[in-house]
């Protein structure tokens, strides 16, 4: 799950950059179903993981969602 919220997450940077600067559309079509993968992995594992609505609803928030569920996560473990 955390190779997965890190991909979303570089994968967004990158789609927001390219938008921002040079729009090239062969990166959008590469990178932008890398991203909704990793999104939709990150989603799937958060609430196969907890029953929380907290942190699944974390899960969702594009970008962070998977970082921010992940931190969530630890602190809930014991130990």
């Amino acid at each position: 799950m955390r190779i997965a919220a890190g991909v979303e997450l570089v994968s967004l940077v990158v789609l927001l950059a390219n938008l921002a600067t040079v729009h090239w559309p062969a990166v959008a079509a590469a990178v932008g179903p890398t991203h909704g993968c990793a999104y939709l992995l990150v989603v799937i594992l958060t609430f196969a993981r907890t029953r929380d609505v907290r942190t699944r609803a974390m899960s969702v928030v594009p970008g962070v969602g998977g970082l921010l569920a992940l931190r969530q996560l630890a602190t809930a473990e014991p130990g």
